[in-house]
């Protein structure tokens, strides 16, 4: 296994530069945003956050993890918020810890939707239609059965993407270089995409041209607020995740991709990247602009190299930079574990979610420093 990493390493191309937008990369591996349920109980990121992702800042980008632009929006318990000054100078902190070890970052804006429970968000949730999660969930009070949402009105529309470009405004001012926009997994923007979740009749439903509507909306006032060049956009086309169901998708994700373009985010974030499906290859033809590919690895795929050789077949087939999670869950120095070609820790997945402290977190071991040469 360390022969392989050895063997990408020598000429790969995901230790090469790449720019994004503004910022210059120093590599192509992001650390993909990964819930890990470690903000404080009202969404405060705190010290714990900030050794975890200032420890991993040789990514080429980070980009943190889901983050609620307003109270209804929250998802699981002790998810990070950025809509409170609290939360605002939790992530201030966050950033400045990176920025000080040489990283670069991202803030994904997420709202859950009908993924929420009045239990941990103190509201009922919202969503496209009155259509309940199909599953139990985490909330404040242990696993629960889910509640039914309340179908938003015109005016939850309108007021949800002022929240998201609010809080695109307030991320720059913590110290973020841009924000991700999600639409994908199941949440309210990929609610919205998917005719199972979306039954409405008026504007914003029906036809795939009417269900691309809001996720167009919310990115187009994000970019107005903060530019385009800072923000990005990640889609999961097909992927059936929280019970969405995307029959159309063939037909939705195209009308989507070309509405976006016209938008100019700086890149586009595609979730269960797999180049050897055809539809990898149209995304990639679809769009015009950078785009970054986060495969779906089984354990052995990352417990051999992290993702690399998927991420190289991924560039090769015309990825401009490839998110990894596991990796560099496990490994905060993964970047040089797979320059080098050495040994990878072992991932613990029970502490990856629905635990708060710093174990499988912030207690990975890093390589040992290189001993400096003796003096003449």
């Amino acid at each position: 296994m360390t022969q392989t990493r050895q063997t990408l390493a020598a000429g790969s191309r995901l230790f090469s530069a790449a720019r994004l937008g503004s910022l210059d990369l120093p590599n192509r591996l992001v650390m993909a945003p990964l819930t890990r349920n470690r903000a404080g109980a009202d969404g405060v990121p705190g010290e714990l956050m900030a050794t975890h992702y200032a420890q991993r800042a040789s990514a080429g980008l980070i980009i943190a993890e889901a983050t609620t632009p307003n109270a209804v929006g929250q998802t699981y318990p002790h998810i990070p918020g950025i809509h409170t000054a609290a939360q605002a100078a939790g992530w201030r902190r966050v950033t400045g810890a990176v920025r000080a070890a040489g990283g670069r970052m991202f803030l994904q804006l997420q709202h859950g939707g009908r993924i929420g429970h009045p239990d941990t968000s103190g509201h009922v949730p919202l969503a496209p239609s009155a259509v309940p999660l199909p599953e139990p969930l985490h909330t404040s009070a242990g696993l629960q059965d889910p509640v039914t949402p309340r179908a938003m009105t015109e005016e939850d529309i309108r007021s949800t993407v002022a929240d998201f470009a609010r809080a695109a405004r307030t991320a720059v001012a913590a110290g973020f270089e841009g924000v991700e926009v999600h639409a994908a997994n199941g949440l309210l923007l990929h609610q919205f995409l998917a005719p199972n979740t979306n039954l409405r009749t008026d504007a914003w439903g029906g036809s795939a041209e009417g269900r691309i509507r809001f996720a167009v909306e919310v990115v187009r006032a994000v970019t107005e607020a903060v530019g385009p060049e800072r923000v990005g956009v990640r889609i999961s086309p097909g992927v059936e995740v929280n019970g969405v169901q995307e029959p159309d998708a063939e037909e939705l994700y195209p009308l989507l991709l070309a509405a976006l373009a016209e938008l100019e985010p700086v890149y586009l974030h595609v979730e269960y990247a797999d180049q050897e499906r055809p539809g990898f290859a149209g995304l990639r033809a679809a769009w015009p602009g950078t785009l970054i590919a986060n495969p779906r690895l089984s354990r052995e795929e990352v417990a051999a190299d992290g993702g690399a050789a998927r991420g190289e077949r991924l560039l090769a087939a015309g990825a401009d930079l490839v998110a990894l999670g596991r990796g560099f869950i496990a490994n905060p120095d993964l970047v040089e574990r797979l320059r080098t070609g050495a040994p990878l820790n072992d991932l613990r997945p029970e502490f990856l979610m629905h635990v708060h402290g710093p174990e499988g977190y912030n207690d990975y071991p890093a390589l040992a420093p290189s001993a400096p040469a003796a003096a003449a």
